[in-house]
Formats: structure tokens, sequence, C-alpha cells
């Protein structure tokens, strides 16, 4: 079968998601003919989370970005292609805010079912990487009834587009992908574009298109309807949802082409996710069980949750730490931090947890200051200790003494009378290892100088 590629790199946005490439994507498939569908692959990453490096005078950035598309009935892979992406940066030092790289990828496949992978890997240092993947099935949209393509989510639309070079033009309109579903109360429109297929097979003029979002509990919360004409065989449908009004929840938004007259039906949905902390959402709708759908962890990913609460687990008990890793459900994952989180907040009346507020903080001063060479910083034991215990009240820095490695002494007054730390950079690539400490229950070795001497 001859796969048409059309690879589409570009346009820097700043948006924010947890992962190690902070990567993601999304999917739609289009009508191209009567066995086959044409598909968008839409994906972004945060380019800052790659490693630099220096040529010509210049810092660069690359990525690989691989894609495969497999036949689940025979195996068959009907795309299986790296293409790489590079781009120069300001600095080597420029990482503070994420600066994501958008773009889409497009392709036909035939009738079937398929496993869509999609992974993106650090050229420069391949165990920086992100990998996922999805069921996709295609079954044509050419034929004699009424139909409608996938939806395809949008930061942005821009009717009647004059720039035709916009890397996400088509049919008259620039249509801003946002691969990862998410909006929030700083984004808070939805919008969205479709395609209606096999109008002019339609005998009455009855045919309406019925657009409505409805939340994680069944209830729809907008709905518009709209009179659809059937003159051409098919036409694009455009819309948008201001959300700013709903609580942080798991929404759909379903389009449905109707027939009243013979009671026909074809409907196309999409989940997203709205994130509002500004709303407070109505507890009494929702069981003890499903408080979490209301938080803002009902718009977690799976990764999302494994990532947090690994960052979070020097502060989890071996109980809840061996409870975690029983689940095998993401909703019982958002639950649990929901939970997790709750029983931690010194003040449950208010809707701030300080606590946690506090810890996200540390989470983002660790993995900022105390990354190492092949290590995230909370992956260190320097960002353990910190995450643990907070910031020290004095650090004694010792970065170039005679015949000694680099070290660090931490001290922490109000724990246990007084307590201390020892970090050393025993290998020389800044992972600074936890040598000696007097807090209860901490590695202890009152002969730790000799591990740091260089001779």
């Amino acid at each position: 079968m001859r796969v048409l590629l059309i690879f589409i790199l570009g346009l820097a946005l700043n948006i924010y998601a947890q992962d190690d490439l902070s990567f993601n994507f999304d999917y739609a498939q289009f009508s191209y003919d009567s066995t086959s569908n044409y598909v968008e692959l839409y994906y972004s990453f945060d380019k800052n989370k790659l490693s630099r490096f220096k040529a010509n005078g210049m810092f660069y950035v690359s990525a690989l970005l691989h894609v495969t598309v497999k036949n689940i009935d025979n195996g068959e892979n009907l795309l299986d292609k790296n293409w790489r992406f590079k781009d120069i940066v300001n600095d080597s030092t420029d990482n503070e805010k994420p600066k994501s790289t958008l773009g889409v990828l497009g392709f036909i496949i035939p009738a079937g079912i398929y496993d869509l992978s999609v992974s993106i890997t650090d050229a420069e240092n391949d165990s920086i990487k992100s990998f996922s993947s999805e069921k996709l099935t295609c079954t044509p949209f050419v034929g004699k009834k009424f139909k409608i393509s996938d939806i395809q989510l949008a930061s942005n639309i821009i009717v009647h587009s004059e720039d035709t070079t916009s890397l996400f033009y088509k049919n008259t309109f620039e249509v801003i992908p946002n691969p990862a579903i998410l909006y929030s109360n700083a984004s808070p429109v939805v919008f969205y574009y479709a395609e209606l297929y096999n109008l002019k097979n339609e005998k009455n003029d009855n045919i309406e298109l019925v657009s409505e979002v409805i939340n994680s509990i069944g209830e729809v919360v907008y709905k518009k309807n709209k009179a659809i004409p059937c003159k051409n065989n098919s036409i694009v449908e455009v819309g948008l949802v201001n959300m700013s009004h709903l609580p942080t929840d798991a929404y759909i938004l379903a389009l449905a082409l109707r027939d009243s007259v013979e009671n026909r039906q074809f409907i196309s949905s999409k989940k997203f996710f709205f994130y509002n902390p500004g709303v407070k959402p109505d507890s009494g709708k929702y069981s003890a069980e499903e408080k979490y759908i209301g938080s803002e962890f009902g718009v977690y990913t799976e990764k999302e949750c494994d990532r947090l609460f690994d960052e979070s687990k020097y502060i989890a008990t071996d109980s809840e730490i061996g409870h975690y890793k029983k689940l095998n459900s993401l909703n019982a994952k958002r639950d649990f931090l929901y939970k997790f989180w709750k029983k931690r907040d010194p003040i449950p009346e208010t809707e701030v947890n300080e606590f946690k507020n506090e810890y996200i903080k540390r989470i983002n001063y660790v993995n900022s200051h105390f990354k190492a060479f092949n290590k995230e910083g909370y992956k260190t034991d320097r960002g353990r200790i910190y995450l643990q215990y907070g910031p020290p009240d004095q650090i004694d820095r010792h970065p170039n003494e005679i015949d000694l490695k680099p070290y660090e002494i931490w001290q922490y007054q109000a724990i246990e009378g007084g307590v201390v730390f020892v970090f050393g950079d025993i290998t020389g690539y800044s992972d600074y290892e936890l040598l000696h400490s007097t807090k209860r229950g901490e590695l202890r070795d009152d002969n730790w100088e000799r591990r740091i001497r260089s001779r």
C-alpha cells in the first residue's frame, strides 16, 4: 500500500506537561477514498528538556521522532520511520521556561485496526525519551450515509486565514492543534474542527447537527443545534465552547448528525480535560469515592500520576508506596493522589493545600538545581534530602579544596536538636552522594573524609 507522508515541524508555543520531554500526541482521521482514511498526527514536546550541543559557534538541540503504524491482524508495519528534529537555542543554560515544538504528520491508511506508536528521543542522550501508543481503528468515511470525521481539538482556529503557507492551514482555516487535549482557566476556550460527509445523498432537509459537552457524570453542560444544508457533499464544521464557568473535570465533546424523519444519527466524540481551580464543583453530585474528579488530579494522565508519586514517595509511608504499586487503573491513581495530599493538608477547610504547594516548590527547585549527568534532580541524594526535610538552615560548600573532591555540608537546626548531612561529588559528574549524616535512620560514616580524598 502506498503511504503518503507529510512531515511538518515548527511553531514554538509555551505549554506545560509533566513528562520526561513534556511529550504529547493526538490524532484525527478524515475522509480520503472508499478504502482509506487520511490521518493527521499532532504532537508537541518541550525542546528545553533536550541536551544542548555546540557546533559552528551556535548551540543546538536535536531529537528523533519515531512513528510506527502496525496492523494488529497481520502484524505488518504500514509505517516505521524516524524523523530528525534540530533547532538553534540561545545558549547552553537557557532552559528555565518550557518551550514546546508543535508539529503535524500526515499519512494514509487502509481500513483496518492498527497500533499507532510514537516516541521522541534526545539525539544526544538516548536516556532522555518518551513513548506513547494508541489503538487506531480505520473505517472509511466515504459511503451512502452521512458521517462525521474525527474531531480535532485546537488551541485556536483562525477563520478565513490568509496565511496559506501556515503549517496548519486547511480548507481556508488555520487550525492550531492541542495535542495535550488539556485546557485551563488560563485558556478556557475549546476550539474544534470536523468535516461532515456524504450530505448530497440525503433526500430531505431535516438534517441537523447537535453539539454537546458532557461532564464525567453524564450531565450535558453545553448544547447547540443547527440545521445542515445538503447542497454540497461535504462541509467543514468549526466551533468553540467557552468553559470558564465550569469546574475541573474530564469532559466529552460530542457532535451528532441527526435525521429526525428517519430517526438516524452519526456521532463523533472526543474526550478532553479542563482545569479550573477558580470554580468549585458541586460536591453533592459526586460520591465520596469520586471527589478527585473535581480536583486537579481529575485531569492527570497516568504518566503524570506516576511521575508525581515518584517525586513524592519520600514523604509517603511504606504502606502507601505498596498500595500505589498495586493500582492498575488511571482513576484509582487519581483518587489515591487526591487522598494522599488531602490528608496532608494542614488546613483542610480551605481550598489551598499549603503543604502540597510547598512540596511542589521543592520539586521544582531540586529538579532545577540538583540535576546530575544522567539523573533528574529529585532522584539525587541532595534532591531526596531537600524534598524530605526542606531547605537546610545552612550550607557549607567546598568546591575547590586541595587534594579533596567537591563536597557540601548541610545543617538543620530544628531536627533532633541539630543534624548535619555531608554530600560528596565522588564521580566528578556533579552527582553529590550522601556520605554521612547525624540524622537517625540516615547513613552514618564518621570517617567520611577518606572518601573525598583525591589521592
